[in-house]
């Protein structure tokens, strides 16, 4: 086997995922399979592409070379693919979302089984689902990673090449167990106060565009998580504190999980965006971006669903 663009999927779906298990499941491929065409690669190239480090597959400095530029040629062949098909159809082949963390993905279901409804008879586009936390959901756009942002915080990175209309205001509140430290300390809080204290974030996911922190303290120590859901079960925990979207919040305070403190320097609320490369045209996106420019899906997007808010 020499580098061909199924060769690099293998690569890159082992590198994200950290396993040969998980990319194979991921690709529909048995283990075995997956490890003997890696095998083959690294034959024919004569070079080392992955070490074993734990339970981790992780690649040597040959495969991380590899992998890097041949990332370059995923997005260029995916691209391509795309452009074909929307010549041909007008639909793409795939739109990418980028969901803000701050949307349940199970809200946003109901939006997609719409798209298929009604552009049934249309072909079919393939949707792609991803979530980013704070300034990741930009940095999705500018590197790439999707098409379409839905519930970006903040302002648009400088640059170009995106547009955004506002999506609504995202509002998060300091919560704390009732079983912290902090539950009964007197109000408002202070930076120092809080500084004491750990505090549980969702790190930012930007890969290029500079990170964003919202809600720390400078110097506060902190327990980083992969997710909302944890998140919030770390602050239920009393594991450390931290800011949650305020509907969940406030439904974590009425069932008696836990309490929301107000702060001395709270966080202003934060304006949300709808946002899309300007060089992608199509027929889906067209579609989604006219849904979701009706008034009422900030409302219904950004209400905090069923699971954790990420406020950071």
């Amino acid at each position: 086997m020499r580098i061909t663009l199924e060769a690099l999927q293998m690569l890159d779906a082992i590198d994200t995922l950290g396993s040969f298990a998980a990319a194979a499941e991921a690709l529909y491929r048995v283990p075995s399979a997956l490890t003997h065409a890696i095998r083959k690669l690294e034959d024919d190239l004569a070079v080392t592409l992955f070490v074993r480090v734990g339970r981790r597959a992780v690649l040597t400095p040959a495969g991380r070379t590899l992998l890097d530029e041949g990332r370059h040629l995923l997005r260029a062949a995916g691209a391509l693919e795309c452009r074909v098909k929307r010549i041909a159809t007008g639909w793409e082949n795939e739109l990418r979302i980028a969901l803000d963390a701050v949307i349940d993905a199970r809200d946003f279901l109901p939006l997609i089984d719409l798209f298929y409804r009604e552009t049934a008879a249309q072909g079919s586009t393939r949707i792609r689902l991803s979530y980013e936390v704070l300034g990741g959901t930009w940095d999705a756009l500018v590197t790439g990673r999707a098409d379409l942002a839905v519930a970006a915080l903040g302002d648009a990175p400088a640059g170009g090449g995106i547009r955004a209309l506002p999506f609504g205001e995202v509002e998060f509140v300091f919560a704390v167990a009732p079983a912290h430290p902090l539950a009964a300390a007197a109000q408002p809080l202070t930076e120092r106060d809080i500084l004491a204290h750990r505090a549980i974030v969702v790190a930012d996911t930007s890969r290029q565009l500079l990170a964003r922190e919202a809600g720390l303290v400078s110097g506060q120590e902190i327990l980083v998580v992969p997710d909302a859901v944890a998140k919030l079960a770390a602050q239920l925990a009393g594991m450390g504190v931290g800011y949650l979207l305020r509907p969940i919040a406030e439904r974590e305070a009425a069932a008696g999980r836990l309490l929301i403190k107000d702060v001395a320097a709270a966080r202003p609320l934060a304006p949300a965006h709808l946002a899309w490369r300007s060089d992608h045209a199509g027929r889906a996106i067209d579609w989604f971006i006219h849904q979701l420019s009706d008034p009422r899906a900030p409302a219904a997007l950004l209400h905090g669903g069923a699971a954790a808010g990420t406020g950071m």
